[in-house]
């Protein structure tokens, strides 16, 4: 019947131009001519056509299903990338109903991945049973959701407003070519496929009606219906052999090409179309809040900053640089007491202790006898307080270090 997998026993009966693997019959062999070298090349290529896939784990399948199943990683491990990429698109089948779904479908999955014997079994009798693949609803409606979902993510994409003097409504006309995308998409995984142009025909054909349906969200559909009926009724067959595996830089570079598309189409509809609401709740296009936020002081400041601490760096390197960096944080609130307490950072520990007490008396909440006052003078005695606690802390653990230095240093001499 044409399958590349392990020959089963069902299809080990079928003739010789029916075999398996594709080889020629026995008298169709191509002769050695006596060369060893054309034996084993011929040999090389029987073994690598009868060779069984790196087998998947149904519990590691399992595992990616309950950890990162939500974005397709399941399917990722076992090959299924456009699975994989419709339910990173949609979070696991619009918000994780494909996910649950699947709960039970992963041995199957893992089966295909594995080409397994029994599976094979059941697909060959598939075969026979239905030249072409019968109705599934599943399927179906995953084929008119994502082609619907493909085609309003182009239309949101679309900019309302003119860009750079120019008009771009008349790029609604893509909206078509995603739908059909979608729909193709879902048509082409696992064991079944189709053409695409015949999707996209369907689509362009029955696109025109938005004219006729002021509504968006129905001739979306509308459009997505008949792409979907066209494929299931038109395209739609079994896929005989198993979806070639590519390596994983190809596979890396065909993802990774899909999903800088998806999300710089969800970009632009940000861009250009998305609002934030102001302090008056007013509503500001996110274009030109980002235009005042780069041409605000708060930027301008921060810019001037990165680029002085960059050219710091550039003379003195990167290491005395996040040093001044570290220091600047204060994380230990060391520069933050001394202003507190008003003292030098060179004061000793018996100043740090007379300017603490003498702030202390001064800002005591008992001293205040206004009612309104008084949490703001509690507040200051907290921070004074504070502030000696940290700056006796870190003296003590100064005379400490250094007392352990010197003894260390009479020990050597």
């Amino acid at each position: 019947m044409g399958i590349k997998q392990t020959v089963s026993p069902v299809a080990g009966k079928s003739k010789s131009h029916d075999s398996p693997s594709g080889s020629p019959s026995k008298s169709q062999k191509p002769k050695s001519n006596g060369d060893p070298t054309q034996t084993q090349v011929t040999r090389g290529k029987d073994k690598e056509a009868n060779a069984l896939p790196p087998q998947k784990s149904v519990v590691i399948a399992y595992l990616c299903w309950l950890f990162g199943g939500i974005f397709g990683l399941h399917h990722l491990y076992l090959h299924r990338d456009r699975h994989a990429f419709v339910w990173w698109c949609t979070l696991g089948g619009y918000m994780g109903i494909g996910w649950m779904g699947e709960l039970f479908l992963i041995p199957e999955y893992v089966r295909d991945a594995n080409e397994d014997p029994r599976f094979v079994r059941e697909f060959v009798a598939r075969l026979q049973a239905h030249p072409k693949p019968t109705y599934s609803s599943k399927r179906f409606v995953g084929q008119v959701m994502i082609g619907h979902l493909f085609g309003q993510v182009c239309s949101m994409a679309i900019p309302e407003t003119l860009v750079a003097g120019w008009d771009l409504s008349f790029l609604h006309w893509a909206i078509p070519l995603f739908v059909s995308l979608g729909v193709w998409l879902v048509g082409n995984i696992g064991r079944e496929q189709g053409v695409w142009w015949h999707c996209l025909l369907a689509a362009y054909l029955v696109y025109p009606a938005r004219y006729l349906i002021y509504d968006e969200t129905y001739s979306l559909l509308l459009t997505g219906l008949v792409a979907a009926l066209t494929f299931d009724g038109v395209s739609k067959q079994w896929r005989r052999t198993p979806p070639r595996r590519g390596s994983s830089g190809e596979r890396c570079f065909k993802l990774t090409t899909a999903v800088i598309i998806y999300c710089a189409f969800w970009a632009s509809f940000l861009y250009f179309n998305g609002t934030i609401s102001d302090e008056d709740g007013g509503e500001v296009p996110i274009h030109e809040a980002i235009h005042n936020f780069l041409a605000s002081a708060w930027w301008t400041d921060l810019k001037q900053a990165l680029q002085d601490t960059y050219n710091y760096a550039q003379h003195h390197g990167w290491y005395e640089t996040w040093k001044e960096v570290f220091e600047s944080m204060d994380v230990d609130g060391e520069r933050n007491s001394y202003k507190v307490l008003g003292v030098s950072a060179t004061a000793s520990q018996a100043e740090i202790t007379a300017a603490y007490r003498r702030l202390s008396k001064e800002h005591h909440p008992d001293k205040v006898k206004d009612e309104g006052l008084r949490p703001q003078a509690h507040q200051r005695f907290i921070e004074i307080q504070q502030a000696y606690s940290v700056l006796s802390k870190i003296k003590s653990n100064r005379r400490r270090k250094n007392k352990q230095y010197q003894e260390d240093e009479a020990i050597v001499l």
